[in-house]
């Protein structure tokens, strides 16, 4: 057999030139999320003692940053399905939103609640198996 009975398509690229510039600028972007860095932000604001004032804003940042990166991975992997997780997505979600308070005290208590949020949704992920333990 010489030739094909039916005409076959041409292949087109799922992706254009510049959507595979955009995948490539956000390959070149990632970095690997870090267990050990989102424990390391959840013990400085709950500690005992809380953080300084002039780190509240970078601490808020970090964690605000962690807990994208947790709510990602959960809908990613499908871990939204359990019921615990799926409380937790909704409450980071709404943490991430919300600003950093101007009072101190409203923003130790601010950063407690990302840290406890993150922490509870790491261990939950960490426990279904989603994410290894961090040590």
């Amino acid at each position: 057999m010489t030739g094909f009975a039916r005409p076959v398509r041409r292949w087109v690229p799922p992706l254009s030139g510049t959507e595979l510039v955009t995948v490539l600028d956000r390959l070149r972007g990632w970095t690997p999320f870090d267990g050990g860095a989102l424990l390391d932000d959840v013990a400085a604001v709950l500690d005992d003692v809380p953080p300084p004032e002039e780190d509240s804003v970078q601490l808020a940042e970090r964690l605000s940053g962690h807990l994208a990166r947790l709510v990602t991975i959960a809908v990613a992997s499908e871990a939204e399905r359990d019921p615990t997780v799926e409380q937790l997505v909704v409450r980071a979600r709404t943490l991430h939103a919300d600003l950093l308070p101007c009072g101190r005290q409203e923003a130790i208590a601010h950063l407690r609640r990302l840290g406890w949020t993150a922490n509870e949704l790491h261990d939950r992920l960490t426990a279904i198996r989603c994410l290894r333990e961090a040590a």
